[in-house]
């Protein structure tokens, strides 16, 4: 694994308030690049190929509807958590976040992912 993902998620696991997994996945093959979850219990990987299918779902909704947008992210909010797909600014890859809702901040939050977001691209 590159640097740049090892301090990506160690970053994300000690900055953000509530981090349960991240992992980062190449929209096209589905290949996770790295992934990184404190909950023994908690497969990022396992759920980075189910929202896999989201992210292509949203992208053929987008095309059926003609319309010419770019997906930013897609929020996922559950009973206790949130999941944050945040898609890269050319498309190939997301980020897939996972936090307790009852601890995270979500403009912190995503604002956190946006400053890797720009990163991703040039560096995998």
């Amino acid at each position: 694994m590159s640097d740049f993902l090892q301090n990506f998620q160690n970053d994300l696991k000690e900055n953000v308030n509530g981090f349960i997994a991240v992992s980062v996945t190449e929209v096209e093959t589905g290949m996770s690049y790295c992934s990184l979850t404190v909950k023994s219990d908690f497969d990022p990987e396992l759920a980075s190929a189910y929202n896999l299918e989201v992210v292509k779902a949203k992208l053929n909704a987008l095309r059926a509807l003609g319309l010419n947008q770019k997906i930013n992210d897609i929020l996922i909010t559950l009973t206790d958590q949130i999941h944050i797909i945040d898609v890269s600014e050319d498309g190939r890859y997301f980020i897939y976040l996972a936090v307790d809702s009852t601890k995270a901040n979500l403009g912190l939050t995503r604002a956190t992912l946006s400053k890797y977001k720009k990163d991703i691209t040039s560096k995998l």
